[in-house]
């Protein structure tokens, strides 16, 4: 039996009112760093649910002509998709930008096109998980819940505070706690020793974009923390507990703190995965945290290179050799090592990066790559690359079996997976 073969999806462009059309002759294309193309075959998925759509203000679809073989420019919007959690972006939405175009929100543009009656995205599935789907879930159902947890326990600021993520920014982690299932955030730092380009907690007044997060105003104690794990504990089997959400700094500036929570909530007998979300620049913590009865953590990188590193993350106090020393420590000491690798089509997948991701996997040892999309706009990426230089790419599944081949032991997801 020979596979379905896949479509040709036709370019999407917008109405300045928002109405969304197919065009009858365009077909769609992606963009790959600097390349403009048609989607490869084995790189587009019918649009999973819980996707959202997006007219891109002050950019003009582009799409291409089998008449002619060339790109074509219409006066209409350009129109992208936000991919549901669980997949990585392969190709980002083609468009011209007008010179005076809005920076875009902090979100991933994926390109999406129309054929065979359904919608077509620029995308892979990396991770059957369903820990960010909640299509399925009465939106009542996750506001009782987070009602309970305020009613189980009243003094609780850190519950106030993810109870109201639940509730107002509806924050997947949030939800997923008020309904007792998956992953219970822990945010801990009020601070951070970064100012990601991208960070969805604070941003400078001339970034162009707001934060769509507020960040932790206070530091919870360690009781606090602690009885919200052990409540989590009782309600889900296989917990995972996680400090480093989106709505703080960087934990390990709370490494301390985390120790002692972490420290007692074992001591009494809890269970579970508990992991840290963090920068890795703290890499004199990994034997307390081990000690105290951590089993992972995840360091997001953007690129396993120092200088592309540095531009997006813009480090104070450390540098990109003090995150490769922590993943080489945590490794040593016995925990889980994830990186948060945060993809972007035409960058992530080049010679360069794959290099260094490899030199890095051979020298430090991480275990499990999560493919997440990096949220920002896209033109404003690709200039904070440009001093860096990128070779052309090697597309999504190229990049992932090259990996794989070279670092035989490695996993890939989308989530912080439980280990037992």
């Amino acid at each position: 039996m020979t596979a379905k073969k896949k479509p040709q999806p036709r370019m999407l462009f917008a109405s300045p009112e928002g109405e969304i059309f197919d065009h009858p002759d365009l077909l769609l294309m992606v963009r790959r760093g600097d390349e403009f193309g048609l989607p490869r075959p084995d790189e587009i998925i019918p649009l999973p649910e819980e996707s959202e759509f997006f007219m891109l203000p002050g950019r003009h679809a582009m799409g291409y002509s089998q008449e002619d073989g060339q790109a074509e420019v219409m006066d209409e919007l350009a129109v992208a998709a936000f991919v549901c959690p669980g997949h990585t972006v392969t190709g980002i939405a083609a468009y011209e930008s007008d010179d005076d175009a809005p920076v875009l929100p902090l979100l991933s543009y994926a390109a999406i096109g129309y054929a065979n009656g359904r919608f077509w995205v620029c995308a892979k599935k990396v991770d059957e998980d369903q820990r960010q789907v909640f299509c399925h879930i009465a939106p009542d159902r996750i506001e009782a819940g987070a009602h309970e947890l305020l009613s189980a326990m009243p003094d609780n600021r850190l519950v106030n505070h993810l109870a109201g993520c639940a509730l107002t920014s509806g924050c997947p982690a949030a939800k997923n706690l008020a309904l007792g299932r998956f992953e219970c955030p822990l945010p801990t730092s009020r601070t951070c020793n970064a100012e990601c380009v991208g960070c969805i907690s604070l941003q400078r007044p001339d970034s162009g974009f707001p934060s769509p997060q507020c960040r932790i105003a206070f530091r919870p104690t360690a009781d606090e923390i602690v009885q919200i794990m052990r409540r989590h504990e009782s309600r889900e089997r296989r917990p995972i507990f996680s400090f480093g959400q989106g709505c703080e700094g960087e934990p390990l500036l709370e490494a301390e703190l985390i120790c002692e929570a972490v420290a007692k909530y074992r001591h009494e007998g809890g269970t579970g995965t508990v992991n840290v979300n963090t920068n890795g620049s703290r890499h004199q913590a990994m034997p307390a945290l081990k000690i105290a009865g951590v089993n992972s953590i995840r360091v997001s990188l953007n690129s396993a290179r120092k200088g592309p590193y540095e531009a997006y993350y813009r480090p104070h106090g450390y540098t990109f050799e003090d995150v490769r020393e922590t993943i080489c420590k945590a490794h040593d000491v016995g925990l889980f090592v994830s990186l948060n690798l945060l993809f972007f089509p035409g960058i992530t997948d080049t010679e360069e990066e794959f290099d260094a991701l490899v030199e890095l996997g051979e020298a430090c040892r991480y275990d499990f790559i999560q493919l997440r999309n990096l949220n920002l706009d896209p033109e404003l990426y690709l200039r904070l690359m440009e001093p860096f230089g990128h070779s052309p790419s090697m597309g999504f599944n190229n990049f992932k079996k090259r990996l794989k081949k070279a670092l035989p032991w490695l996993e890939y997801g989308y989530f912080n997976p439980y280990l037992g």
